[in-house]
């Protein structure tokens, strides 16, 4: 027997979906330590926005209904002390997805009254999204959702990622890396979802580009591992692209500022200035540009007062 016929492979369909963590969600399918499962998941909306949704949609949408999670999962012998590894086999994004300024939410909300809407429409195979004519954003499918069942009492949303995982937005966990979450509470009771075909490092507009997604991860029970108390990753060597592109370098910004979330806040603003400025793009098209292809980095936190933030956009990505 191979080593591959040791191990089953399960699937968890689009209605078993919770808006909730908690350790009383009854799981809808039990598995054993190394088997795979397949994960079919809806976008993040929750089928508030469609492929022919327009600014309107956003009128109506319900935030409460957000970022379901599908499962859960009860991983047989995973207990508390333990991690689970989840493997991320492969990622299938849908041909549409799409990304949000909604008022009130982002990292700049402050500075986005209006609403607005970006419908992407794409074919995965080709390896890009085009926001406009000249700008075209590279595909990088990862789940946004990734967690276990809190130890807590009591129901928790979907919403804010936790020690337990959840909705953390890690860009890097896409095919090949693996996730370590701490199991807390006996079975593991692992849910995913919310798909990504693209984002940059930060999601700052507060959406990236949502899509519905077919997962295949693999599950296996770590004993012992009392070191992971919060999410752990590994990503693989980096590898040639399947569709190579010239590197045309990157262009960033600088936020600094004593504080560290109003250096990012500034870095964002700076970002957002000159792709307008130099792009010709709206406002609201540089934000969204910024959440889906801007990458965010401490450049420093110990030169006190300040701290220096970049934000950087791959030049490449421009014709």
């Amino acid at each position: 027997m191979s080593l591959a016929d040791q191990f089953k492979t399960v699937h968890v369909g689009r209605h078993h979906k919770h808006l909730k963590w908690s350790k009383k969600e009854a799981p809808v399918l039990t598995v054993s330590s190394g088997d795979v499962v397949t994960f079919d998941t809806i976008d993040s909306s929750n089928g508030q926005i469609s492929k022919d949704s327009d600014v309107s949609a956003l009128n109506a949408f319900k935030i409460e209904l957000a970022d379901p999670a599908f499962g859960p999962v009860y991983v047989r012998d995973a207990e508390p002390g333990d991690a689970l590894k989840v493997e991320i086999l492969a990622l299938e994004t849908g041909d549409w997805g799409w990304t949000a300024v909604v008022p009130g939410f982002g990292l700049l909300a402050d500075d986005f009254s209006e609403a607005d809407i970006k419908i992407w429409k794409f074919d995965p195979a080709s390896g890009y999204a085009e926001l406009k004519k000249g700008v075209r954003v590279p595909l990088r499918p990862f789940l946004g959702i990734m967690g276990v069942a809190p130890a807590a009492d009591g129901e928790f949303s979907t919403i804010p990622p936790t020690d337990a995982g959840g909705n953390v937005d890690c860009r890097d966990l896409t095919v090949g890396s693996t996730l370590y979450l701490p199991v807390q509470v006996p079975g593991a009771l692992f849910s995913c979802g919310d798909g990504h075909a693209a984002q940059g490092q930060g999601e700052v507009c507060g959406s990236a580009i949502e899509t519905p997604m077919k997962a295949t991860l693999r599950l296996t029970v770590c004993k012992n591992h009392p070191w992971v108390t919060s999410p752990h990753l590994q990503t693989p060597p980096e590898t040639p692209p399947i569709y190579p592109v010239v590197d045309k370098g990157r262009y960033a910004t600088m936020g600094l500022d004593s504080d560290l979330l109003e250096a990012t806040k500034k870095a964002v603003r700076h970002m957002i200035e000159w792709l307008v400025a130099t792009k010709g793009l709206t406002r609201s098209e540089a934000y969204i540009l910024a959440s889906v292809a801007g990458d965010l980095k401490m450049a420093e936190v110990v030169d006190m007062p300040n701290h220096a933030v970049t934000m950087s956009i791959p030049l490449n990505i421009f014709e």
